[in-house]
């Protein structure tokens, strides 16, 4: 079984480029805003309540995952790598996988902040991220992220075994697939 984590600042194509991989591959698809969204009608999750539940529904995923020995799995992660949990979350990732002997492969996106503002009212975004549809609050938490928060890492600080950086900014979903595919003999 394989694991691919796509990593990156919101909007800078996560979830595309999971949508890309998804037919290619025969994985499924876990965008980080199905437990988002799923919890979102009752707790925000910008609430510690919010935050507790995504993170027991996620978990309860990647058990049910990590005990699969087929095909493979494609998640998304807004990482803040001035964050210690964040990365320290990811770190547990990689350790549940591949301490069970499955691959795990870490692919952190970069893109223009412009870029990322465009793609933040992209049609399938919207359409697969109902909490993203208040454009202005959507917006304002793009800058705020942007603002506060280093979305993406520094030279050296994504330890992992299989890593690969790529910027997006003039590069199409499939595009991108195509250099995850490429760099790590992944097809069906």
């Amino acid at each position: 079984m394989t694991l691919v984590v796509l990593v990156g600042p919101p909007a800078v194509g996560k979830m595309s480029v999971g949508q890309a991989l998804e037919p290619r591959l025969g994985f499924k698809l876990f965008h980080n805003h199905v437990t988002i969204d799923m919890v979102a009608p009752y707790f925000s999750y910008a609430t510690p309540e919010g935050r507790a539940l995504v993170q027991k529904l996620r978990e309860a995923f990647f058990e049910s995952f990590a005990a699969d020995t087929r095909g493979g799995y494609i998640f998304t992660f807004v990482c803040a790598f001035n964050d210690p949990e964040d990365q320290a979350y990811l770190a547990a990732l990689n350790n549940q996988f591949a301490g069970q002997g499955h691959e795990v492969i870490f692919v952190e996106l970069e893109a223009a902040f412009e870029t990322r503002l465009a793609r933040n009212v992209s049609e399938n975004r919207l359409a697969h991220k109902p909490s993203k549809r208040d454009l202005v609050w959507s917006e304002r938490n793009l800058r705020e992220s942007e603002a506060t928060d280093r979305m993406n890492s520094m030279e050296g600080e994504m330890q992992f075994k299989n890593y690969l950086r790529i910027d997006t900014t003039s590069l199409s979903a499939a595009e991108v697939a195509e250099c995850i595919c490429k760099r790590f003999g992944l097809d069906v």
